[in-house]
């Protein structure tokens, strides 16, 4: 008998393989699970790039809430909330004068078109795409007017054009605009005085012709009045005959006759017409 006693190994559980199979399938699906779902959230939404199906899936724009892909395939999210950009730029009028412009646009993804987007336009549409077409139009406008026009009035017009370019531009490139909204115009600020003058000038000019004008349609007023006057009068002197006169004086005798005071009444004066004579 040998001097040591040979030791029994332990034996494998039967079930010990299919135990660590389950496991390691267990941690795949894991994994898998976890790889495959995703969130989009509030205001988001989704595009599918299957990496062996064809690349961008162009049928559909993915919501908001959960979903389950292929743990290959990959989902690209967008904001499609609206969103603000605001630029500062130095640009050229009419005449070539440097005009600064501060504005603000506001725009969003079209969400239907998130997938035309990413497979044109790519993930930085708005660096890309957005500010290169504000840019762009703003230019465009600016350089349609004169300093004086923007200064004075056209401010409200240059806005809407922008907005107008710019909307146009953008919605074939799958963007929508909102609003544009010019916050400031600088101009240098010895065409700002000489602008400002011109109009005080202009304003001073327009007072002045309006008082003339007043003045001359005051004259006209008297003028016509005047000659009224005189044109009655003619008339009243070419009626008042030596007959006529002569019965208004008997006809106002008559009446001062029927009066209770005290009178003589003597009929035929110098001129035929009768003479009143009172107690005095």
């Amino acid at each position: 008998m040998s001097d040591y006693q040979q030791m029994d190994m332990p034996e494998f559980p039967k079930n010990g393989k299919k135990v660590i199979l389950s496991v390691i399938i267990g941690i795949i699906l894991i994994v898998t699970i976890w790889k495959s779902s995703l969130t989009i959230g509030a205001g988001e939404g989704g595009v599918l790039f299957k990496t062996f199906g064809g690349g961008v899936s162009t049928e559909k724009t993915y919501s908001e809430g959960f979903h389950i892909i292929a743990p290959w395939n990959k989902m690209v999210i967008y904001k499609t909330r609206q969103q603000k950009i605001s630029e500062s730029m130095s640009v050229l009028s009419s005449n070539g004068l440097g005009i600064d412009v501060d504005l603000d646009l506001q725009f969003q993804p079209i969400h239907k078109r998130l997938p035309s987007l990413y497979q044109e336009k790519g993930i930085e549409y708005i660096t890309d795409v957005v500010i290169p077409a504000i840019r762009s139009a703003t230019r465009e406008v600016i350089g349609r007017y004169t300093p004086e026009e923007i200064y004075a009035s056209k401010r409200q017009v240059i806005q809407d054009e922008i907005f107008k370019e710019t909307k146009t531009e953008l919605e074939k490139q799958f963007v929508k605009v909102n609003n544009v909204l010019v916050r400031d115009i600088g101009l240098p600020a010895k065409i700002k005085n000489a602008i400002e003058s011109k109009l005080e000038q202009e304003q001073q000019s327009l007072e002045y012709k309006f008082k003339l004008e007043k003045a001359q349609k005051e004259a006209e007023k008297v003028k016509i009045e005047a000659q009224g006057k005189a044109d009655a009068n003619r008339i009243l002197n070419a009626s008042l005959t030596p007959n006529i006169l002569r019965e208004k004086g008997i006809e106002a005798t008559l009446e001062l006759a029927k009066s209770g005071n005290s009178k003589v009444v003597v009929i035929g004066g110098s001129d035929g017409m009768p003479l009143i004579l009172g107690n005095q």
